[in-house]
């Protein structure tokens, strides 16, 4: 599990955009059959739930930044 609890808001916005792209490319490459690592995508697309949460507990004011 990946620490995201020390990154700004702009921080974390960037990663999870940065994520979702690698995320598009695993799942590219697994239709081709090139993916070394299958779990690779499991591990990406929880990263972006748990960035997508902070994100919103920031918006709502629960998280301070």
């Amino acid at each position: 599990m990946k620490n995201f609890k020390n990154f700004t808001l702009e921080d974390m916005k960037a990663k999870r955009l940065e994520l979702k792209k690698e995320y598009l490319d695993l799942r590219f490459k697994s239709v081709v059959g090139h993916v070394e690592n299958p779990l690779k995508k499991r591990e990406i697309r929880r990263d972006i739930a748990r960035l997508n949460t902070m994100i919103c507990e920031y918006e709502l004011g629960i998280r301070k930044v």
